[in-house]
């Protein structure tokens, strides 16, 4: 039997072989890491400025355009859809404004056609008087307007608070991008947005112009006309207009995945903030917590005060990115308020170093604990002390958002207990009982308080001011908003009496901001108004152009007072019923919003040259 031992061996060799190349075969089979076919992004060979996937309803619209290049002077307060023949009655071949000096002038040109045009150019030339009095074409710049995704029609009135639409888009006009030259695919339309800075120290006249559009092959000419009344604006920073847009510096650090707080870091960020600078803001937002919200941010607020429990159980705090970051925001020219959030973060989350361990540490402490009590008087003591040394005291506001009545009364007495002259923020539904304990309120649109409260806040010398967020669906800054809800707010802010305008947020993208606006929770563009690399849109000039009818109605209101001309009193009596319209408005339709701010504009300018 010895003798079949071999080939026993040799059996066995090769039935272990065949299962090893059996089981191979089989592993090769189970092709790990697979994505579901039907979730694979589309690959392009280029980087895609814009998801141009989007299509045509009326397509044999475009059959009876002229071919070649259109150009149209178009309203700012409508938009244009990307692949849709525009609706005009008649194309404008000129522009005419009249302008305040230090007063931005905005116009859009609209360009489409059946065909595919190459090598589209604007040329912006100086403006000039008849006696030779230049507006430079430095203050002068156009901008391409880029489509960014919706996750609501245009001029919706569904709103959402909470896990929106997710399974629905719909491309939307807003973003600029500075340009040389585009082409327009055919049967498309691209918007030109055209700012023209008019100097503050510019003598009044009359100043006109000429922009020039060309193809590779076709050339037209815009003429524009700007009436400088004798009448100034002062500069942003002096505007009685409190905006209050909160940043989050962390996200340029996420977003451009750069150091925090290195060079480069800052280079960007004071770019990014000077566009808000620029339309009057004048808060500077801070974080004494880790993400005081619910996390539902996409790039999360960090905190700028390190919370650091020493050895001894004793606490120390760490304002060296607080000081950075306001030193950066003043450089830039904002400068009027501070607020810190929040005293009452999320779930009562407080995160800390703690030196003994060398380790950050999470922990709750609940409002009206006795650690909550204890640790927020230490901070408080603390943050006072550094605040004085800083010469912001007087300026800083300790910011309290959205929560409930009575643990924010609970809060307020806990700061007052630690010193009677702190100053305190709310944003929030309007509370009677916080009105008097509030130094600086700002009131949700919807659930707001009367005229007589907001004019006896401004006998005790407090601020209050009015918010729109994910509600309501009108008026708006959503990117499905049209446009003249953004500057029609200012208006309605003015009628009220109230200070200024509060958004959450100026910064708080989603996952790719310049593309696609869809945010997991709320309508898109809700979430902020600025685009990555400190670039403007529609949402944020219209926004400006209310700022600016806001500051030019209190100049005027401060020389009504001194004249006792019969006209001009007559046009104020017309002015205050025409604010009274705004104060009355319920339905918020797009073209009764652009009356209401074009009568009032006819009105301001014409009692602007009466008072000059």
């Amino acid at each position: 039997m010895s003798g079949h031992k071999p080939h026993r061996l040799i059996l066995y060799l090769v039935i272990i072989s065949l299962m090893f190349s059996n089981n191979l075969a089989n592993a090769q089979d189970v092709l790990f890491g697979t994505i579901d076919s039907t979730r694979l992004p589309i690959i392009k060979s280029h980087y895609q400025k814009e998801l141009l996937i989007d299509y045509c309803l009326e397509p044999e619209k475009w059959d009876t355009v002229k071919h070649g290049l259109n150009v149209s002077v178009v309203s700012t307060n409508e938009i244009f859809f990307r692949t849709e023949v525009p609706n005009l009655k008649r194309a404008s071949q000129k522009f005419e404004a009249s302008a305040w000096k230090g007063e931005r002038i905005n116009l859009e040109l609209l360009v489409w056609s059946p065909d595919t045009l190459k090598q589209i150019n604007i040329e912006l030339n100086e403006l000039k008087s008849s006696a030779n009095t230049r507006i430079s074409k430095k203050n002068c710049k156009a901008y391409l307007v880029r489509y960014v995704i919706s996750n609501f029609p245009y001029n919706s009135d569904q709103y959402v608070c909470g896990v929106g639409p997710t399974n629905s888009g719909y491309l939307m006009p807003d973003r600029f991008e500075e340009f040389e030259r585009f082409e327009l695919p055919g049967r498309t339309v691209r918007p030109i947005w055209v700012s023209i800075d008019i100097p503050r120290t510019l003598k009044a006249d009359l100043y006109k112009s000429i922009i020039t559009i060309t193809s590779d092959k076709e050339s037209l000419e815009i003429p524009i006309e700007i009436r400088v009344l004798d009448l100034a604006l002062p500069s942003p920073q002096k505007w009685n207009y409190r905006l209050d847009l909160w940043q989050n510096p962390w996200v340029i650090a996420d977003y451009f995945n750069v150091k925090p707080w290195s060079e480069v870091f800052k280079i960007l960020l004071r770019k990014h903030l000077k566009l808000y600078a620029d339309a009057g803001g004048k808060y500077i937002t801070t974080y004494a917590v880790h993400s005081p919200w619910a996390d539902n941010s996409y790039y999360l607020e960090k905190s700028m005060i390190n919370w650091i429990k020493q050895k001894d159980g004793n606490w120390k705090f760490d304002y060296s990115i607080f000081d950075e970051y306001i030193e950066l925001a003043h450089s830039v020219g904002i400068s009027g308020a501070i607020t810190i959030y929040t005293l009452i973060p999320w779930g009562d989350r407080f995160i800390y170093y703690d030196e003994e361990t060398k380790n950050y540490v999470t922990d709750h402490w609940p409002v009206n604990s006795e650690t909550y009590e204890k640790n927020i008087n230490t901070f408080l003591t603390d943050l006072r002390k550094h605040l004085k040394v800083k010469g912001w005291y007087n300026k800083t506001f300790l910011g309290i958002n959205e929560n409930e009545l009575q643990q924010t009364l609970n809060v307020i007495e806990l700061i007052k207990k630690n010193s009677n002259d702190w100053k305190i923020s709310y944003a929030g539904y309007w509370h009677e009982e916080l009105s008097g304990l509030v130094d600086d309120y700002s009131c949700q649109i919807a659930f707001e308080p009367s005229v007589e409260e907001i004019q006896n806040r401004v006998k005790d010398n407090q601020f209050t001011t009015t918010y729109v967020c994910c509600i309501p669906a009108k008026p708006n800054n959503f990117l499905h908003s049209p446009p003249i809800e953004g500057r029609w707010l200012s208006w309605y802010i003015e009628a009220k009496g109230y200070s200024g305008f509060l958004r959450w947020a100026y910064d708080a993208w989603p996952s790719d901001p310049t593309r696609d606006a869809r945010h997991i929770f709320w309508p898109a563009g809700d979430a902020f108004l600025v685009y990555p690399g400190g670039n403007s849109c529609i949402r944020f000039e219209k926004m400006g152009e209310g700022i600016v009818d806001f500051e030019k109605i209190k100049i005027i209101r401060s020389k009504i007072k001194k004249s006792n001309d019969q006209t001009i009193k007559k046009l104020w009596a017309e002015f205050e019923i025409n604010q009274q319209k705004i104060l009355d408005e319920k339905k918020y339709n797009s073209a009764d919003l652009e009356n209401m701010v074009n009568e009032g504009v006819r009105i301001i300018n014409e009692l602007a040259i009466r008072l000059k």
